[in-house]
């Protein structure tokens, strides 16, 4: 580390080693630990608070789009995937299978699997095909349809390179599995929760992304169209935010869920599938985290605003004491975005500095100060996360009530447009095959810090330039944008025509 350098909280800074950085911010922050389980994770308190909240927010806006919530099972039986080969290729290397129905003791005394199932079960890697046989039971006639059905469950799926929220053998999110009378209604529905999560990511995440499809090789295996949110963090590279899969009746004719349309003839249904997982909260902190650890988006931080007592002398504590309380009741009377403000006070005995590094880890928007001083000006001391952190201003205690609201709007417009400059400034329109390598290769710049990043180029769809690139580079098409601005032009490749710039980048 530069011996210049601003002593941080976290150690290596980002500029010194991004993983490594990231791992130190999610336990300096008691985010998640590893779990004895070999690529699994505990999520503590705080990160789940996060997750949580958007769990609850994301939750409100399928229920606006009249989806509900209900629970299938975890166990899925082999023959179910068997139905569908390119679902079950496509994940065949990440199930975890269960053989055995129970535990035995051997001669010297040592558990040992016993009983051997029937059909082995495969542990929910994804939902599509047990949910497809319970609608094939629930669809009998057009009159049934739509479904339109959502879970929040945990999936397994064997991760050999684990990383704390990002990739984990097992982990948190939600699926919605719907199913349609017609493909016109499908892929409008698929188009419709693809605009839900760009929506949440942008509104309540303040994470900006280019959305589009899949290329046909990174589609959602047995999907006819995947469609995604990419977002971009700091150390450059894209983070797959949310899918929505068109199935086309791809898995209706596997589970056999067929109605009877209003000709009076048997139809297959034209089904979609599509989900956000606790990845989200990994994004949060690598496209917002400082040196200094998490900063959250105040719509969803679990605390919303730290109150920290200092009581230097005895005297004065029951007073500062008494004040904190009254002015977090005022707060939690306060709304914002329509809700509580969510305030903690921090009555623990320890050390002021130790207790206000702590929140500063956990990245809480908004530290308050109030101590004898400021009784004595009728003020508090006021911390802004998404500011520096010895930035802090004095305002009256009455005024800051009234304004908590305002202030938290403004940081979360701030973290938004912060990270849209970020990604702006490392987003790049290519037009040769040279700047395209020279992009993604630091090593062959004078200023390997500002390379790498998106580009937007020209391709014409040719899978083979795409593994090329893939093995070159280990750069993939993250999405091929859905919007009207197409403009035609020639495949930087290949030379042949191109009716679009795609968005490539290096991904977690």
């Amino acid at each position: 580390m530069n011996a210049n350098a601003a002593k941080t909280a976290i150690s290596p800074r980002r500029e010194e080693d991004f993983p490594e950085w990231y791992q130190q911010v999610i336990r300096a922050a008691e985010l998640a630990e590893p779990s004895d389980v070999r690529g699994c994770m505990v999520i503590r308190p705080w990160g789940y608070g996060i997750w949580e909240n958007m769990q609850r927010q994301l939750d409100a806006m399928f229920r606006g789009t009249g989806h509900r919530n209900a629970y299938f099972p975890l166990f899925i039986p082999l023959s179910y995937f068997a139905k569908e080969a390119e679902h079950v290729e496509g994940f065949a290397k990440e199930c975890a299978v269960v053989t055995h129905s129970r535990l035995e003791a051997d001669a010297d005394g040592k558990l040992r699997p016993g009983n051997p199932l029937t059909e082995p079960l495969v542990v929910r890697p994804t939902s599509e095909t047990i949910i497809g046989a319970s609608y094939a039971k629930w669809v009998q006639s057009y009159r049934d349809l739509p479904v339109l059905i959502n879970q929040w469950a945990n999936v397994v799926r064997w991760e050999m390179r684990p990383r704390l929220f990002l990739r984990t053998t097992e982990f948190l999110w939600q699926e919605g599995h719907t199913v349609h009378e017609t493909e016109a209604e499908a892929r409008a529905e698929t188009k419709q929760m693809l605009d839900v999560y760009e929506r949440f990511v942008r509104d309540h995440l303040a994470v900006p992304v280019f959305s589009g499809e899949k290329s046909e090789s990174e589609r959602f295996p047995g999907a006819v169209q995947t469609l995604s949110i990419e977002a971009m963090v700091q150390d450059r590279r894209a983070i797959q935010a949310g899918t929505s899969h068109f199935l086309g009746q791809n898995f209706a004719r596997a589970s056999g869920i067929q109605f009877q349309n209003r000709e009076g003839k048997q139809e297959y249904g034209w089904t979609t599938s599509w989900g956000m997982s606790t990845r989200l909260v990994g994004t949060v902190v690598m496209a917002h985290g400082d040196d200094d650890g998490v900063v959250l988006p105040p719509r969803i931080a679990p605390t919303q605003i730290v109150i920290l007592p200092i009581t230097p002398k005895e005297q004065t504590r029951a007073a500062v004491l008494e004040t904190c309380d009254k002015v977090a009741k005022q707060l939690r009377e306060m709304r914002y975005v329509d809700l509580p403000i969510e305030v903690e006070g921090d009555r623990r005995d320890i050390g002021g500095g130790v207790k206000n590094w702590e929140w500063i880890k956990k990245g809480v928007p908004l530290r308050v100060e109030i101590g004898p001083r400021d009784l004595e000006k009728n003020s508090v001391e006021v911390s802004r996360r998404d500011r520096g952190i010895k930035t802090k201003e004095s305002i009256p205690m009455e005024e800051f009530v009234r304004r908590a609201p305002e202030i938290l709007t403004s940081i979360q417009k701030n973290l938004y447009d912060r990270a849209t400059k970020f990604r702006d400034d490392h987003t790049r329109i290519i037009d040769s095959k040279k700047e395209f390598y020279d992009f993604f290769t630091p090593a062959n710049s004078e200023k390997p810090e500002i390379h790498g990043g998106f580009a937007l180029a020209h391709w014409n769809s040719s899978r083979e330039v795409e593994e090329q690139i893939k093995s070159d580079l280990k750069v993939t098409i993250r999405v091929i944008p859905l919007d009207d601005s197409a403009e035609h032009g020639e495949c930087i490749f290949t030379g042949k025509p191109s009716s679009r710039r795609v968005v490539w980048a290096k991904a977690y």
